[in-house]
């Protein structure tokens, strides 16, 4: 039999070659849990803004674990003993760390799998690769559930400052060209170290810090909360939860098998079993789409008309404010509606409704982001920066919106 070469190189357009470190690595990655991922969308429907913002979750995962292993090479050299056991570990977490996403993930954990978030399915996702590959991911579970007693491990893998966001604001900002996302991960590796077993950037590198928090704050605003990608998102997520109700009144809609059973059946976190989690391995975003471009038939006026919507990209209009949005606006909006369309104000609820977005750069009640000062003491970035800025970056914003049809304008 013929040995495969297992140390493969993939060509990224943004760190150039990416190598495939080990066997198992690659094993992983041929997996048909992992390959899935090349199936969906890393910015959900964002590409309905942003036209070149088609990359996967695939994608990233192999970006993540790119300057995971520029960042284990920067510790070793900084000597801090990393011994290659840990370094498998590292790898394979931050490789695995969103394997649970499903299609257009955040509309469907508030509407098909309620309330199970994709960390939690990442792990069971983790727990049966586990299995199959004979307990070869044990320490790369451990680190990921924050079970390790080398705490600096977690902060690399999901922290304010880890390889996650690094490179999903790089790769998001390559994608959507959207330039103020460009973060300098390059910079901010090379100035990372531990110090009492934490993780902390050596004080040359502040700025860095400080663009980085910035170009998040930026990206949010002009990319994950674009008004266009919200006002998408919200409507998918009308459009499943209508479609799971009226599936469980018993009306037959046409989609995939795993797609259905989730719509029929209420899962939770407890009822995640293998053969539940093999469904959820067959849903991807081909799964969605097929299925909005079915229903933007069915004779259900609700269900096809915001299927239209976001097939044509002809969505409803969105009003954003820094006040609350007051109740009787959204109420005669949705009478008015009702009348027009002969439905119920309830089902109008469907098409006019109100919420709030937040945006926090830097939270000052999660883990902060350690600053090395020269004298080898340590302070949270926000008191070692004489930026002003970074003082507002950790500051709640909250913008309340209100989504309604066009011709109500």
């Amino acid at each position: 039999m013929t040995q495969i070469n297992k140390l493969k190189i993939f060509n990224d357009p943004i760190y150039g070659f990416i190598t495939i470190p080990n066997e198992l690595v690659y094993d992983l990655i041929q997996h048909p849990y992992f390959q899935r991922l090349r199936r969906i969308s890393q910015m959900g429907l964002s590409y309905l803004v942003y036209p070149g913002a088609n990359h996967t979750r695939f994608h990233h995962a192999l970006g993540c674990m790119h300057l995971m292993k520029k960042a284990i090479d920067t510790l070793r050299f900084k000597e801090v003993v990393i011994s290659e056991e840990e370094e498998n570990a590292l790898l394979i977490a931050i490789l695995l760390h969103d394997i649970g996403h499903g299609p257009f993930s955040h509309a469907m954990e508030k509407s098909i799998v309620e309330d199970v978030h994709h960390e939690a399915i990442s792990l069971l996702f983790m727990n049966q690769l586990n299995e199959e590959f004979d307990g070869r991911l044990s320490l790369a579970i451990q680190v990921f559930k924050g079970e390790y007693h080398r705490k600096f491990m977690l902060q690399l893998i999901s922290s304010q400052l880890d390889m996650d966001r690094m490179d999903y604001l790089k790769r998001d900002s390559f994608y959507t060209g959207v330039a103020e996302g460009n973060v300098n991960s390059e910079r901010l590796i090379q100035m990372m170290n531990v110090e009492n077993d934490v993780l902390v950037i050596e004080e040359k590198g502040i700025y860095s810090v400080e663009k980085f928090l910035l170009s998040r704050r930026l990206m949010y605003w002009q990319a994950y909360l674009h008004k266009t990608s919200l006002v998408a998102e919200l409507i998918l997520m009308k459009v499943l939860k209508r479609a799971k109700e009226l599936t469980l009144k018993g009306v037959k809609l046409p989609c995939s098998e795993p797609l259905l059973y989730f719509m029929q059946n209420k899962i939770t976190l407890e009822d995640f079993d293998a053969e539940k989690l093999d469904l959820f391995s067959q849903l991807d975003d081909f799964d969605i789409i097929s299925a909005l471009k079915a229903w933007q038939r069915h004779n259900d006026f609700i269900l096809s008309t915001l299927s239209k919507m976001i097939i044509n990209r002809d969505l409803l209009k969105i009003k954003l404010s820094a006040e609350k949005i007051p109740m009787e606006e959204s109420q005669s909006l949705k009478e008015e509606f009702a009348e027009a369309h002969q439905i119920s104000a309830v089902d109008a609820g469907y098409f006019i409704f109100r919420g709030k977005i937040k945006n926090q750069a830097y939270s000052k009640e999660a883990e902060p982001i350690r600053i090395l000062k020269k004298d080898k003491t340590i302070e949270d970035v926000v008191e070692a920066s004489d930026q002003l800025n970074l003082k507002s970056l950790s500051k709640l914003v909250t913008k309340y919106y209100i989504c309604f049809p066009k011709q109500l304008i």
